[in-house]
């Protein structure tokens, strides 16, 4: 099963004390697409994306990437695969130049190989000529290129992006949804995307899932998720799987407030 799949898990489970961030995940990515994981915040889609990384272990079940176990396999999975988290972290004191080549080191990278590809890279993203400032005064669209460099500097096979055009401006938006379709593509990359823009998950993504409290409601093809959802576009069909339920839990506690300021007029008015 494993062989055919970049990604595989197997009722991955996490548990941080009581609370169940991700239960029972089962998925299966082929190699060379792009899967989109779509939820709310606290839906457990950067938790997945940790526990696939080797950063955390599950609580219970398993997961292969790459055909490598992230338990018993953990350095191999991340010698294999990239990642750029939701909120990364850069040595402010560094130069980008001195950063990149910090992450290459990393992986072991021949300097020759860091050099080639910092070089390419500081030109795909338009941060030539300021490769030797300090990050400390970059900008944060700046940084977040920065971030995607190091994501992609030992060229992995796999590539996980954790709301990777977050705090890009529309062009440089645009430069990483091509690039995305590129390393797709042209590159043959396996990349795994959690985001919360619905209308970039429907371009990119050959295949969407949809969680939502750390269970996986639905996921399938943009297509297939529009249809069964009986929906003009992806907005659409994620509103309808995920929307009433948030907006009874919007109204039922703007109610509960509600009568809660009543009690306590009449309880003033007493």
């Amino acid at each position: 099963m494993y062989k055919n799949f970049a990604i595989s898990t197997e009722n991955l489970t996490k548990n941080f004390g009581d609370v169940v961030a991700v239960k029972d995940l089962n998925i299966n990515i082929p190699f060379g697409k792009t899967y989109g994981l779509l939820g709310p915040n606290g839906a457990g889609k950067t938790t997945t994306v940790r526990m696939l990384n080797a950063i955390i272990s599950p609580t219970s079940g398993t997961a292969k990437v790459g055909g490598f176990d992230i338990i018993t396999q953990s350095k191999d999975v991340k010698m294999i695969c990239g990642f750029l988290p939701e909120s990364p972290g850069l040595y402010q004191k560094l130069t980008a130049k001195e950063f990149l080549e910090f992450i290459g080191e990393l992986y072991y990278l021949p300097k020759e190989i860091i050099s080639t590809r910092i070089e390419e890279l500081l030109d795909i993203f338009d941060l030539e000529g300021r490769e030797n400032d300090l990050l400390e005064g970059y900008s944060r669209g700046m940084k977040q290129k920065v971030c995607l460099c190091a994501a992609l500097i030992q060229d992995p096979q796999i590539i996980f992006l954790d709301e990777p055009t977050s705090n890009l401006d529309p062009a440089a938006t645009r430069m990483v949804k091509d690039l995305i379709l590129d390393l797709t593509k042209k590159a043959d990359k396996t990349i795994f995307i959690c985001t919360h823009l619905l209308d970039a998950a429907e371009e990119l993504c050959d295949l969407i899932g949809i969680i939502d409290k750390g269970e996986l409601k639905v996921q399938g093809s943009p297509k297939e998720i529009i249809e069964s959802a009986g929906a003009q576009d992806l907005e659409g069909a994620y509103l309808k799987i995920m929307g009433a339920t948030r907006i009874e839990d919007l109204l039922a506690w703007r109610e509960e407030g509600s009568n809660n300021n009543l009690k306590e007029k009449k309880k003033r008015k007493k």
